[in-house]
């Protein structure tokens, strides 16, 4: 694809070409083997390669949301704070903070992955060797634990976000984000069977002992890249979400929408989730406590309780898409899909407390 193919809407390689110039990237000259990348949210991915080097441009959608500039920049952020850490991640090669220079977008560049999604495809070896997709897993929890024990403060990030209080705040915050779905037009109110419970039951049983870190705050299958030749994760994607607080949050998450081939979780989680051969729960949390400092200061024991509130979170977030589409603000077959995976999760969080 050549870059005049590209919507200059989205990215004017004129600009962009003096931009690099001037921010002193190597080389010059033309762009070649340009090309839109899938991604897992509305951001614009486009790879290509200039003066023989290979880039990823990431910026936000052509109609821009109210917050996706402050998004990028905080995204750029991270990804410059994990440069030099073990965390598979992208490196971040520039980032152009202000706004005028693209059209009122901003933009970087970070290194391209060379890897798959496993909810989207699963190649050779991987789909083959069940032992293969057994390491796959548990590499997904050593992959987070690299990023729970980077330290935050020393990275450059003390002031990246509120840890103080996160704990105590997250059932109150969801709680009055649900509430705020009914003033959508039409939206009859959650119906899910539950929530009152699971919310009393996290309030009750919130850990005491905790150490703040880097929380990537959406971490499952779906933004994970895995390498072509072996289980390795290539990279940890999507940072969006991205704060400081409570990095077992993310081995709950993990745990939370984790493929489970007694339901629909399975089918969710693509060709890797329907192929099988995953690790359990427990060999999942027994990888990321591997490694001491991921652990050292955090409760472990407490994992059921971050699994629920994953479920619980991730849950109310969902239902916001259903509340949109019976405000027809969404499309009602998303909404309807989305509801059905918010109930699937409160009956998750439930089997998580029953146990």
């Amino acid at each position: 694809m050549q870059p005049e193919q590209i919507d200059r809407a989205l990215v004017d390689f004129d600009v962009l070409a003096g931009w690099m110039d001037a921010e002193g990237l190597p080389g010059g000259g033309p762009f070649e083997d340009v090309r839109p990348l899938a991604g897992g949210t509305q951001n614009t991915l486009i790879r290509f390669r200039r003066a023989g080097r290979d880039y990823v441009l990431r910026r936000g959608p052509s109609h821009l949301r109210a917050r996706t500039n402050d998004v990028l920049r905080r995204e750029a952020r991270v990804l410059a704070a994990l440069d030099g850490t073990d965390v598979p991640a992208p490196r971040l090669i520039a980032a152009c903070p202000d706004e005028s220079v693209m059209g009122g977008a901003v933009f970087y560049l970070m290194t391209p992955v060379e890897g798959f999604n496993p909810t989207v495809t699963l190649p050779e070896p991987h789909a083959g060797d069940a032992s293969v997709r057994h390491e796959m897993g548990l590499n997904a929890a050593r992959a987070l634990s690299a990023l729970g024990a980077v330290d935050h403060e020393a990275a450059g990030l003390r002031d990246f976000g509120r840890p103080a209080g996160f704990l105590e705040r997250q059932v109150s915050r969801w709680l009055s984000e649900l509430d705020s779905y009914s003033k959508l037009d039409g939206y009859p109110g959650p119906d899910i069977p539950g929530v009152d419970g699971v919310a009393r039951w996290l309030e009750e049983r919130r850990p005491v002992r905790w150490r703040p870190g880097i929380l990537h705050g959406d971490y499952h299958l779906a933004n994970l890249m895995y390498s072509f030749d072996g289980p390795e994760v290539a990279a940890i994607v999507d940072w969006e979400m991205c704060t400081i607080g409570d990095p077992l949050l993310d081995l709950g998450w993990l745990l939370a929408t984790w493929p489970d081939p007694s339901d629909d979780s399975a089918s969710l989680a693509g060709p890797l989730g329907e192929a099988g051969g995953l690790p359990s729960a427990d060999e999942l949390v027994s990888a990321y406590a591997e490694r001491p400092d991921a652990v050292a200061g955090r409760d472990l024991t407490s994992i059921t309780w971050y699994a629920v509130l994953a479920c619980f979170k991730l849950g109310i977030v969902l239902e916001g898409t259903n509340a949109r589409a019976h405000a027809e603000k969404a499309p009602r077959e998303t909404g309807d899909l989305l509801h059905s995976i918010t109930l699937g999760l409160f009956r998750r969080a439930q089997q998580f407390i029953d146990s």
